[in-house]
């Protein structure tokens, strides 16, 4: 399906065939990491493991992304805690060195100072993202595992705004976090975020323990996180549907979404939340960013510790090694990462949606709960006109 003028315009579609290069490239440096969150996809552990890919090898990785061709993708160093690596300004260097844009998503942990963010920014990072789950230490320390977290989590941003990084904040949404975005909105307002990334939960790792959303609930967060983004750049994570929703609400035009779409009580609540926040402070407006079409294993792959390569952090499925072979050959012909690239052969509502080639579902959560990753995205409320009675 060719994209429609109000598709290419409300949702930045990529200017490269994503069949030849991905958008984006998530470099799991470590499992380390000395936090215990309850969501953590990698179940991270206190020690680095004994095969994790070497400065080396990680170095030839970083030059193998530039095979790509322009525009190379984005990199970012995760983990785990990518700051329990001694090398990782060495890498970050490299990467800068081979005209690769290099971004960090470190644990908050003592490890995080300034003479080594001071470092960083030098060797050529440019972006940090730091985790803030709730607006208090109750809901943020308890969610991560560790008392003080929260307090030191404000301060690390702080400190990376006044070194001169763009500062992205990732929140985690489960039925326990759900009630207080109101307010992290309010703290990412204050900590002058770029960007606010949104991560719908996937059961996979520790996070299999927890409760994500509803089909209903997460509709209603996707049009108040619609809302949002005329005040702050949004982003979804695992909640590709967000692409349906700004495209629908684009074609209702100044309709109030909640009679337009049928939303239920969450987006009233949110929505009441953000009316508050309006009234407490001054909210600025913006256009809306348009959401970027990327999904695992179209425009996005990930890289483990050990040099495996996955369709998503979130996706435990390899698709090969960068040990046994080029990373661009892994992308470009692994049958797992093609095949994820065919939304006409997804199972279910997400094969037969109008809105597959924008969306696709999350595929992940395909995979976490049916077991099969081209299945239908059961967290997605929507029934596509052709099914419709």
């Amino acid at each position: 399906m060719t994209p429609s003028r109000t598709e290419r315009r409300v949702v930045r579609r990529l200017r490269h065939d994503v069949d030849q290069q991905p958008f984006i490239v998530i470099w799991e440096v470590t499992r380390a990491c000395d936090l215990v969150c309850q969501h953590c996809r990698a179940d991270a552990v206190r020690d680095r493991h004994p095969m994790e890919l070497t400065t080396a090898e990680g170095r030839a990785l970083l030059d193998d992304l530039t095979r790509f061709g322009p525009p190379h993708p984005l990199v970012v160093l995760t983990g785990g805690d990518p700051f329990a690596r001694a090398d990782l300004v060495d890498l970050v260097a490299h990467g800068s060195s081979r005209g690769l844009s290099m971004a960090l998503s470190p644990s908050v942990t003592p490890r995080l100072d300034r003479a080594v963010l001071s470092e960083l920014r030098a060797a050529g990072a440019t972006s940090v993202s730091l985790s803030l789950d709730g607006h208090d230490a109750a809901v943020h320390d308890g969610f991560r595992g560790v008392d003080g977290v929260f307090d030191a989590t404000l301060e690390a941003a702080r400190m990376v705004r006044e070194l001169g990084f763009r500062l992205q904040i990732n929140t985690t949404v489960t039925t326990t976090t759900l009630p207080g975005l109101p307010q992290v909105l309010d703290r990412v307002l204050d900590l002058d975020a770029f960007l606010w990334s949104v991560f719908f939960l996937v059961g996979t790792g520790r996070g299999s323990h927890l409760q994500g959303l509803d089909p209903d609930a997460t509709e209603d967060v996707l049009h108040w996180l619609a809302d949002v983004a005329h005040h702050i750049a949004v982003k979804t994570i695992e909640a590709p549907h967000f692409r349906r929703v700004v495209l629908q609400r684009q074609q209702a035009g100044a309709a109030d979404p909640l009679t337009a779409f049928g939303l239920g009580d969450t987006y009233r609540r949110l929505r009441s939340g953000l009316d508050r926040l309006a009234l407490d402070r001054a909210l600025p407006d913006r256009v809306p960013r348009p959401p970027i079409d990327v999904n695992a294993g179209r425009g996005f792959v990930f890289v483990d510790h050990l040099g495996a390569v996955y369709p998503s952090g979130f996706l435990p499925l390899p698709a090969g090694s960068i040990r046994q072979a080029s990373i661009v050959d892994v992308y470009r012909d692994a049958p797992l990462l093609r095949s994820l690239r065919r939304p006409d052969e997804f199972g279910g509502r997400c094969g037969v949606c109008e809105f597959r080639t924008v969306c696709g579902g999350s595929r992940s959560r395909a995979y976490a709960i049916e077991g099969d990753p081209l299945a239908e995205d059961a967290s997605c409320s929507y029934v596509p006109a052709s099914l419709r009675a």
